[in-house]
Parts: C-alpha cells; sequence; structure tokens
C-alpha cells in the first residue's frame, strides 16, 4: 500500500471514530461545562486572576486537584503538603493507568495525548465503551480524551471571564450527570461481563468502596478501597487461581 493510500485510511479511520465519539462526549461536555464554569467562578472569588483557572486547568487537568490547589495558593505554597495532597486526591489515576495498559498501546503519535489527557470521565468512557467493528478503538481512545480536555479547558476559560455574569443562572441538578454516567458505564461493564467472576469483583468492588466512605470518609476512601482491591485481586490471582480472561 503507498504511503498516500495509508494517510487516507488512517484520515476516514480518524473521521469515523470522532463520528462515534462526539455523541457520547455531548452530554458529558455540557456538565463539565457547568463545574468549569463554577471552578473559574471560584477562582476569581478567591481573589485570583481571571486566566489561573485556565492555567491551572490546562496544566494540572484534574478537577479536584485544581479546587485544591486554589486554596494552596491562596494559603501560600508548602511543596511537601501538595505532595502529599496530590497523592491522595489523585492517586487513584495509577489504578486508571494499570487498567489501561494493554489498550493504549500501539498508538503512534497518538498515545501521549490519549494518556496525558487521561482523567475519571475519559477513563471510564474508553473502558466502558462498546465499540462497532467498523470504528477504530485507537483513534476513538484519542478523540475521547482530546475531547474531554478541550470541554474542561473551555469551560475554566469561561467562567473566569465571565463567571459572575452567569452567577445568576439556576443550573442545578445538570451536575448530576457525570455521576450518572459513571454508574452507567458501570453497570453497562458489569451487566455484560464475559464471567460471573468479573461481576463478582465489580460488587466487591462496591461493598469495599462503601466501606471505606464510613470508615474513613469521602477524602480517602476512593484511594484506600483501590488499594484494597488491588490487594484483593492480586492474592486470587496468585494463590486462588482466579483468572478473568
Amino acid at each position: 500500500m503507498e504511503e498516500g493510500d495509508i494517510l487516507m485510511e488512517q484520515l476516514h479511520k480518524g473521521r469515523q471514530a470522532f463520528t462515534y465519539a462526539l455523541p457520547i462526549m455531548a452530554p458529558m461536555g455540557i456538565s463539565l461545562f457547568v463545574i468549569g464554569l463554577g471552578f473559574g467562578l471560584y477562582a476569581i472569588s478567591q481573589g485570583l486572576p481571571w486566566w489561573t483557572a485556565p492555567v491551572l486547568a490546562a496544566t494540572i487537568f484534574a478537577g479536584s486537584m485544581e479546587f485544591v490547589t486554589i486554596g494552596m495558593l491562596v494559603a501560600g505554597f508548602d511543596p511537601i503538603n501538595a505532595f502529599i495532597l496530590t497523592m491522595f486526591v489523585n492517586g487513584r489515576h495509577f489504578f486508571y493507568g494499570l487498567s489501561a495498559l494493554q489498550r493504549y498501546i500501539h498508538m503512534g503519535w497518538k498515545w501521549f495525548p490519549t494518556v496525558a489527557w487521561m482523567c475519571d470521565e475519559s477513563f471510564a468512557i474508553n473502558m466502558g465503551t462498546k465499540l462497532p467493528d467498523d470504528v477504530d478503538e485507537k483513534w476513538f481512545y484519542f478523540h475521547v480524551s482530546w475531547l474531554n480536555y478541550i470541554f474542561w479547558v473551555f469551560s475554566t476559560f469561561i467562567g473566569g471571564l465571565f463567571g459572575n455574569l452567569l452567577a445568576t443562572v439556576d443550573l442545578r441538578g445538570i451536575d448530576f450527570v457525570l455521576p450518572g454516567l459513571f454508574i452507567v458505564v458501570f453497570l453497562e461493564i458489569l451487566l455484560n461481563a464475559k464471567n460471573h467472576k468479573i461481576r463478582a469483583f465489580g460488587v466487591v468492588g462496591v461493598v469495599m468502596a462503601l466501606a471505606m466512605l464510613l470508615l474513613v470518609g469521602k477524602s480517602l476512601f476512593m484511594l484506600l478501597s483501590m488499594s484494597c482491591m488491588l490487594v484483593v485481586c492480586y492474592i486470587m490471582y496468585k494463590w486462588g487461581g482466579v483468572h478473568l480472561d
């Protein structure tokens, strides 16, 4: 196949995957837009310049950590405390990376932006979406990641610049789109699992997360429950003879 034909084929796959990814990402983009507006408004309410929110969004790209960073900027920078907070708030991304290792290989130049812009939403969609045979999965992963990134950064830009003007708009309830998305993705993965072992691990994960939430509170439960699940999965794989493939 000629080089030009290969290029045209890749462009066709990219357009086809984008057409499939955009309708999936649109509802999430609306919810991110609302949260981004809130983040931009929060940043300027703390006396920071309007551009603080989009700069943090573009460089950190971890919504919860960006809110924490605003507090640290106002209170004074403590590098040790910042490191510890980052590990607790965003430690779940370590597990995301482990789960996505096999999916994000052989992607060429698309690998770096797909991995660098991976977050809760893009991870959930990329892991949970069952693609038709005619949609290239690598292009789909890439489009989901960059669309998610653009939605978030743009929304914080608008929030920082025009947040005060939009503060009076009643947007109550629309922020439930994101939790709703995660619930739907989780149930889809659970119901479409290849065997009962995967479903059992999913149920155990939910029970463990709820138990940790009650024991340690919402600030630490996610990292601790994921760590416990990693230990459980390793023990069952190593000594229990459980294989999920």
